[in-house]
């Protein structure tokens, strides 16, 4: 695993490191069930706080990027079946949501699709 932090970039140090982990894991490079390190070595082998690795790890975790086992460790998730099923949650979420607010099915599909399009912007 190759991680690099940039102490002069505007993302913060566990963005950065979170975003990284989880390029790697949706690209193949780090595999479903490859060990990560320790938040201890992790922190020692990159100069940050543990809290920093801890946070970016319980943001992976949160996103199903990686897993953790008890002190077995914390390992790369199967990424298609836990991503697609944390998105599934947060649609059903959203949707249950907007319902509750009194939004009529096009006006919460027209909400989400302006979302996307926001979060998604850089690609078009």
């Amino acid at each position: 695993m190759k991680v690099v932090i940039d102490t002069a970039a505007q993302q913060p140090p566990y963005e950065q490191l979170r975003a990284q982990i989880s390029e790697q894991a949706r690209g193949g490079v780090l595999p479903t069930g490859y060990k990560l390190p320790t938040v201890r070595g992790l922190a020692g082998e990159l100069g940050l706080a543990a809290n920093t690795v801890a946070k970016a790890y319980r943001a992976l975790e949160a996103d199903g990027v990686i897993e953790t086992r008890g002190r077995n460790g914390t390992f790369i998730a199967a990424a298609g079946d836990a991503a697609a099923r944390v998105a599934a949650d947060a649609a059903q979420s959203f949707a249950l949501r907007a319902r509750r607010l009194g939004l009529t099915r096009d006006a919460a599909l027209s909400t989400a699709a302006d979302a996307v399009q926001a979060v998604y912007a850089d690609e078009s």
